[in-house]
């Protein structure tokens, strides 16, 4: 079954130098883009990370510090990479709670405003924890009935994702063929950041969700004390994180004005 789209869309999956959002970085990326029409494009890179790749690491995807010693940094891609995905919608697999977290801080990083404001995501994972409660490798043999090569090759897992999301749509008719439906499908809390720090209260305002304001209203907490603004944007949060908050505090003070 192929998608139903009224948008592109980019399946894409990261290998990094380990798992922390604020600071590992991207050592390879995939991205597969899928036109309305049904056109297709590939990219894959490998990227200078400017820092060393823990061996633990390597283990798992194989891409050595010698490997990406020649190549690009993300910064010097950044551009590439953003102006394949600006028209378009993210697909990936456990690409809400990491991938696109991590890649939004990467071109944060770089100097370009990523948000996701005017898209939204499908996390084909949670599609299959919900139905099914396996691995990548499991589910592509699930749903398309071969065996996943290359695993942990970033190009390998990203073709695969798009193969297992078409897959799903097959076997599950109460999966609704359309992005959008997906996407709330697949969102697992109304949180406002990608970290999960910002979410939606019942009211639908934004309110904290940690330390000793969780559950308080995001701008409650800046007008009673406004010293939390700045501790938060001088601690090891991430970019996204405090680019979200520093648009509440704006909105705040842009609502008073008028």
């Amino acid at each position: 079954m192929e998608l139903k789209l009224t948008r592109p869309i980019c399946f894409f999956d990261l290998e990094t130098t380990g798992m922390d959002i604020c600071k590992d970085r991207i050592v390879e990326i995939s991205i597969f883009k899928v036109y309305p029409n049904g056109n297709k494009e590939s990219r894959t890179w490998l990227v200078n990370p400017e820092m060393p790749i823990p061996a633990v690491t390597t283990a798992v995807h194989g891409i050595t510090n010698e490997k990406v010693a020649g190549e690009p940094t993300f910064k010097e891609l950044s551009h590439t990479i953003y102006n394949m995905i600006k028209d378009s919608d993210l697909a990936g697999y456990n690409s809400d709670r990491f991938d696109i977290p991590l890649l939004a801080e990467e071109l944060l990083r770089a100097g370009l405003d990523f948000d996701m404001k005017s898209r939204v995501s499908v996390d084909v994972q949670t599609i299959f924890h919900k139905k099914e409660e396996r691995t990548l490798s499991a589910a592509y043999r699930f749903y398309c009935n071969q065996t996943l090569e290359n695993a942990h090759s970033a190009e390998a897992d990203t073709m695969a994702t798009y193969e297992i999301l078409k897959g799903q749509l097959e076997r599950y008719p109460d999966l609704e063929n359309d992005i959008k439906s997906l996407s709330e499908f697949t969102t697992r809390k109304k949180s406002v950041d990608f970290a999960g720090f910002i979410v939606l209260d019942k009211d639908g305002e934004e309110c904290f969700s940690f330390g000793k304001h969780k559950g308080v209203k995001v701008a409650k907490v800046l007008e009673a004390e406004p010293g939390y603004y700045g501790w938060i944007q001088n601690a090891d949060f991430p970019l996204y994180t405090k680019k979200v908050l520093t648009a509440i505090k704006l909105r705040k003070l842009n609502t008073k004005v008028s």
